[in-house]
Order: structure tokens, then sequence, then C-alpha cells
């Protein structure tokens, strides 16, 4: 079976450890001729080009910056990456025949880019792994309004989108419901969770107090990563006023590392707060963020309170993998803290009042070893939801009917 799949991500190689590699290698080691349509930001000086990749074939498309960067190249890039994307297939997957069309959000603006696949391939099932519920996540945080004509545009072209999808696979149940609430034309038998999930390695051992040494963290106290995007998705205002009201405790240290577009924010607060106890530093080398997480025992997770969609980052899986329990303090609408908290790996907490973080942190760093059992716990479920072996049988459930 030959398996197309477009995504805005940046993956040089299908060897990575990542959401979207993992799950093309699985296509691939179950005998598909996969190819990974990718973007190329500008910024990493890479032109259009197709390679072979441990066996499976990466079209690097060259784009503006889309991530990490201003609004109005952010906007025209977005644009823009729907007519690229289609030249570059064109040009370097011509007379190629496609079985299964899949492709993620962000963007929605790979609309006409699936229509022309399917055009070309009428047979092929065409599969939307939904990531990101976009217009609306930008009205919920202020960008425009939802009577604005950027709302009107992008919202007829996200309809577009479900519409010329088989089947859409959302990240949790939460996502799925509102998915379907909030879109009734969509046939409900078409919908499923197909959550982010990862293949599971065996990891050599480490040497926490050395790593930690390496980035000058404490050894006698537990330490709380948050690892990722630091944009206004993850409300830094409320990261950094939980950071300021615990920033002289003792019995506790927080790590953050990432970048993004509110990252210089964050370090202004960091920089005329040095000595106290918290850690920021920017992102690292994926191997070298993958062993630091290895050396930290809770998971931190923010998302901004003003959210209606139901995000569900993928951080969390990284957390979950390292036997990590989570602290997630985020919207009411999302359900990442609830199903944490049912299964017995986390806490949660609406990201508004910082009282209720520090409740958090306080019960969570009370038990050494609660904490620990909730990470066995964590990793338990990982292994049951959270694994490439669930999603792809998913999709793959929708090819042999």
């Amino acid at each position: 079976m030959n398996v197309i799949f477009l995504t805005l991500s940046h993956v040089l190689s299908v060897s990575e450890r990542g959401i979207y590699a993992d799950l093309m290698r699985k296509f691939r080691d179950n005998g598909h001729k996969v190819y990974m349509v990718t973007s190329s930001e500008r910024r990493f000086g890479i032109e259009t080009s197709l390679r072979d990749t441990d066996g499976v074939n990466v079209l690097n498309v060259k784009t503006l910056n889309i991530q990490k960067t201003n609004v109005v190249e952010k906007g025209v890039g977005t644009l823009l990456i729907e007519t690229q994307y289609k030249r570059a297939i064109q040009k370097h997957l011509k007379g190629v025949k496609f079985d299964l069309i899949l492709y993620t959000t962000p963007p929605i603006t790979l609309t006409n880019v699936v229509k022309y696949l399917k055009r070309k391939n009428p047979s092929a099932v065409t599969y939307l792994l939904l990531k990101d519920i976009f217009p609306q996540n930008a009205v919920d945080l202020g960008m425009f309004g939802a009577d604005s004509l950027f709302y009107k545009y992008f919202r007829r072209t996200e309809k577009e989108l479900y519409a010329i999808s088989d089947y859409v696979g959302c990240m949790s149940p939460a996502n799925a419901d509102y998915l379907l609430r909030h879109n009734p034309s969509i046939d409900p038998a078409t919908v499923e969770v197909a959550p982010n999930s990862l293949e599971l390695v065996d990891m050599p051992p480490i040497d926490k107090n050395r790593l930690r040494g390496k980035y000058g963290l404490p050894t006698d106290r537990p330490v709380l990563i948050y690892g990722g995007n630091l944009g206004k998705p993850q409300g830094i205002d409320y990261i950094i006023r939980c950071l300021e009201d615990n920033k002289h405790r003792t019995d506790c240290h927080f790590l953050i590392v990432g970048n993004g577009t509110e990252y210089a924010k964050l370090q202004a607060w960091y920089e005329a707060n040095q000595g106290q106890n918290v850690t920021v530093m920017q992102r690292l080398p994926k191997e070298d963020y993958d062993n630091l997480v290895r050396s930290c025992d809770v998971g931190l997770i923010f998302l901004d309170h003003r959210f209606t969609i139901p995000n569900y980052p993928s951080r969390l899986l990284s957390y979950l993998e390292n036997k990590m329990p989570i602290i997630a303090a985020t919207d009411v609408n999302t359900d990442i803290g609830t199903i944490a908290e049912a299964n017995g790996y986390g806490l949660c907490c609406e990201s508004r009042e910082t009282a209720d973080f520090t409740r958090c942190l306080n019960e969570m760093i009370a038990s050494p070893e609660r904490m620990c059992q909730m990470g066995e716990r964590g990793f338990e479920f990982l292994k049951q939801n959270y694994v490439t072996d669930v999603t792809y049988g998913r999709i793959m459930a929708h090819m042999n009917t």
C-alpha cells in the first residue's frame, strides 16, 4: 500500500523520534511504501528536495517561517503552504498512486492539496489526524474575532477539510465530542480517537545526579519540568505567576525548557529572579532534552484558561514514557488533566488562580512514594493507549473494510 502523509512538522529523517516519525516507521515496518511531505521553513536553509531516508521517501518543501515567528510571516506562510506543497508533489511525486492520504492540522489550509490528491487517487482513503482546531483557538486567545473576515475565511476552509475527510482521528474523547458538537454535518461514524502516540524503545540507564549537575539542577529535591513551546497557548503570564508564588520554596525546583513567541517574557522574569528555585533554558537538541527529562520527577502541562477547544499536548508522552506523574494547569474544556486524575497518574487544576496550582504541587511532592506509584500508573496507561500500535490499528481498520 502507498501512503502519503502531509504535515507541517519539520522532519529530516524518519529515524528521529517523534509522534509523526514514529507512526510513519510503523507503516514502513508493516510493509507499506511511505511518502512524507514536510515543511522546511526558510530558517532551516533547506531547498525543496525528495530523499529516501531509512526506507521512507521524505519530500521537504521550502516554506516561509510558520512556527515560532511573527504573526505576519506566520499568516502569509500559512496561506502559501498549500500552493508550495501542491507544486512540490506535482514535481517530485508525479505518477505515484496512493491508497491512503494522511494529513494533520495544523494547518487547515492543505484542503486543496488533499482535494488534488483525491482527484488523482479516487479510491484512496482520506484520513485527518486532528491536532489543532483552528480558527477557534485563535479566537479563544483574542487573535481575531468570531465575526471577522479572517475567522469566516478560515472557518469555511476548516469545514471543507472535514468534508473531504473520509475519517477524522481525534486526540481524546473531549476532542472528538467538541468536533461533532460544533460540526453537525460530520457523520459521527467517521470520527474516532486516534491519539498522539509513540514507539516505546529500550533506553540505557542514566546517571541522574550527573545530568542534573551538568545543568546546574539540585539533586536533593524533586525537579518539576515543563518542556516545549512557550507561546500564547501556554498562558505564559499564569506560568510566571505560579513561579513567582513558589520561588522561595526549598522542597522542589522548577525547570522550564523551550522556545516560542513568549519566551522573552519568561526569560526577563527569570533574569530578574536569579538564585531562586527556578531554571529557565532555551530549547535543547532532542537527544539532550530527552535525557534531561529522564533526570526529572514531575511533568508540567500548561494551557491558557481561555481555551474553549480541548487541546491535548503531545509533551504528555515523554512524561509518561519516563514514569513521571503530571500536574496539568489548563482550561476546563480539555480532558488531559481529568484523564490523568481518573487513571491515577496526575493532578489537575484550572489555570486561573495560582493557589490551585500550588495546592496540586503540595499534594504531589508530599509523598515521594506516591509520586513513584503515579509514574508507574502513567507508564502502564501509555502502553495501553498511547503507543503507535494503537493509532496505526485505528487507521488501518478502515483500509480492511
